[in-house]
């Protein structure tokens, strides 16, 4: 079938919905989804979760991925509406073969996509697998199968994920802090509001109501003016902190309660401390972006550090090459091994956070500020027409400071 090849990205499936992502896109996807997994995974036989975000598209295109799926003999486990962490919990801790979500992620409303794993909710990125099943779906020839795949339904997913998280951190350690969170109108709040109930804090909540528009503010908290409001509100309320999460809640940012957004190298710091003490002399991963000051503190944790490309994928499929216990990347991803997988839990990152200031007995500014003595930018993207040979000219010019 014809469709918009660039819609095939690097780390998911994603585009306009109606013009570049349609019904009849959805179907293919699942269909050629379906066959590339078999292969994969070496067996005809297999059940992948599948899952939706709050976007309005959304449930009709579930519709046409699991129709796509199911007339390939696939076994589909239906868990509804659920963030990405919940896809990658739902998919590994159940110990399902794989899965695909229908989100796109942070985009505005009027895009949608498909995010896809493996096993363990390991990536399939545009190296790994996306592109083979773009060329799948372009060919459209899929071999009939002689029975239809079933549909079953899997509720207490969301559950089963908070307590999970809780069941990790000492929470009588935590103190009755007022917490700001900003969902932006994404998946997050399903989470966060049933993690809260279980904390001794005061949960002041922001635009917790699913609206696939995003009517209050883009869904992207990298971007540091959509954390206008929030910011405003921790200043306003006095509150000890505020979390900002992105629209499928696998990315989560913190406010200081000074109003100021922490730099996620800071936090990623924070957080490679926290794993390198209950596992002494570990690697831990983060992206080439600015960020020296989490080498620094993985190298006084006594852990390794090792840098990655930028991209959620291609940092997980990095960090098991080095078998890391935490990874960090600068846009919000921080992904933490588990036994049955290594994928991002913000349920998780904010316990241990609230957990480390807690102990510090400090605010979060008091405990961040003698960790802010780098310089930092934020990220400057620029658009050139051949990156090749800019990136010839930067070694050119630069080559005796490269690091790898």
């Amino acid at each position: 079938m014809a469709f918009p090849s660039h819609i095939f990205k690097a780390y998911d499936i994603r585009g306009i919905y109606g013009t570049e992502v349609t019904e009849a896109l959805a179907y293919n996807i699942g269909r050629a989804f379906a066959e590339f997994m078999k292969k994969d995974q070496g067996k005809d036989t297999l059940t992948l979760v599948v899952c939706e975000d709050m976007r309005v598209s959304s449930p009709p295109l579930k519709k046409e991925v699991i129709r796509g799926l199911t007339e390939q003999g696939i076994d589909v486990v239906d868990i509804g509406l659920a963030s990405t962490p919940t896809f990658y919990f739902g998919v590994a801790k159940y110990g399902y073969d794989g899965g695909i979500q229908i989100t796109a992620s942070h985009n505005p409303g009027q895009y949608n996509g498909f995010k896809m794993v493996r096993p363990a909710a390991g990536p399939i990125s545009g190296e790994t697998g996306i592109m083979e099943i773009r060329d799948m779906v372009e060919k459209g020839e899929f071999p009939s199968v002689e029975k239809t795949g079933t549909v079953t339904m899997r509720t207490g997913v969301i559950e089963d994920e908070v307590v999970y998280a809780l069941s990790q951190v000492d929470i009588s350690r935590i103190k009755p802090f007022t917490v700001v969170v900003d969902n932006a109108n994404g998946m997050g709040s399903l989470v966060m509001e049933k993690l809260f109930a279980q904390l001794p804090c005061t949960l002041e909540k922001m635009y917790f109501e699913l609206d696939g528009n995003f009517p209050n503010h883009d869904a992207n908290p990298l971007i540091d003016e959509n954390n206008t409001d929030i910011q405003k509100r921790v200043v306003e309320t006095g509150a000890d902190l505020g979390i900002a999460l992105d629209g499928d809640s696998d990315r989560v940012f913190f406010i200081d309660n000074m109003g100021e957004t922490v730099e996620p190298a800071i936090v990623r710091g924070m957080l490679a401390q926290v794993y390198l003490k209950d596992h002494p002399g570990g690697a831990v991963g983060y992206d080439v972006r600015p960020g020296k000051i989490t080498e620094d503190m993985i190298l006084e944790a006594g852990g390794k550090p090792f840098l990655t490309k930028v991209g959620h994928s291609l940092i997980k499929e990095e960090s098991k090459k080095h078998n890391a216990i935490f990874s960090g990347e600068s846009s919000g991803h921080f992904f933490i091994k588990a036994d049955f997988g290594f994928f991002e839990m913000p349920a998780l990152i904010v316990l241990q956070f609230l957990r480390v200031i807690s102990e510090s007995g400090k605010s979060v500014r008091e405990y961040i500020e003698p960790l802010m003595k780098y310089a930092h930018s934020g990220e400057i993207n620029f658009e050139v027409e051949d990156k090749t040979a800019v990136f010839e000219r930067l070694k050119i010019s630069y080559g005796e400071h490269l690091t790898q």
